[in-house]
């Protein structure tokens, strides 16, 4: 999905609604899994089912998930995720509250991409061979100019858009296909300034063996 036809978040408020680590689940299991009830996607959070009633109405309100058609007898409400994808990026002209508003769902996403990488690291052993062999957790340092890291988003975002799970045709996937996760931080490393060195003393462990 270019990055025109994703939604720029740039409302604070929306912003700090999404910010919850719930509505983050949430979100993420709408997308996944397709659309679904209040119960069920309690049940994944770990929430009540009340509890995800006012997440997903929350949801709603600022556009991030939508009304799914009904299923069945129609007695419980459908909710799915919105088609579109989303996009944060800060920008030097910010105002303070957007910029803390970014900054805030940012982290929490962050950290959400976190869990899942944890997850996935604690369930490895039990994967098959053929999904070990085609995992890999990378971290690389890059000599670039910023021109050169544009670049490099730009091409990244190509080789990802046909696999983007809003956008693939369901009826086109592979035999044993799956949800996977792609996580993807380009930056400019932040200089690391010295901490000086501990006074004697303070050592936090033994000096002897």
């Amino acid at each position: 999905m270019t990055e025109e036809a994703r939604r720029q978040l740039t409302d604070p408020v929306a912003m700090r609604a999404l910010a919850h680590p719930a509505r983050l689940a949430i979100l993420n299991r709408l997308q996944a899994e397709g659309p679904a009830t209040a119960t069920e996607v309690a049940e994944i959070v770990g929430i009540t089912p009340s509890a995800a009633s006012y997440h997903l109405r929350m949801l709603a309100k600022y556009g991030f998930v939508e009304d799914a058609p009904a299923r069945g007898d129609a007695r419980e409400r459908m909710w799915r995720h919105s088609s579109r994808g989303m996009v944060i990026s800060t920008e030097a002209g910010d105002l303070p509250e957007v910029r803390a508003a970014k900054d805030l769902l940012i982290k929490a996403v962050r950290d959400h991409a976190a869990d899942e990488a944890t997850r996935a690291l604690a369930n490895f052993d039990r994967e098959p061979a053929e999904w070990q062999e085609a995992s890999i957790f990378y971290r690389a340092a890059l000599m670039v100019s910023a021109e050169e890291l544009r670049e490099l988003q730009r091409r990244i975002d190509e080789l990802l858009d046909p696999y983007s799970i809003n956008r693939r045709d369901p009826a086109r996937v592979p035999p044993g296909a799956r949800v996977a996760e792609a996580q993807v931080n380009l930056f400019p490393r932040a200089e690391r300034r010295p901490h000086g060195l501990p006074q004697e003393g303070t050592h936090p462990g033994p000096l002897d063996g």
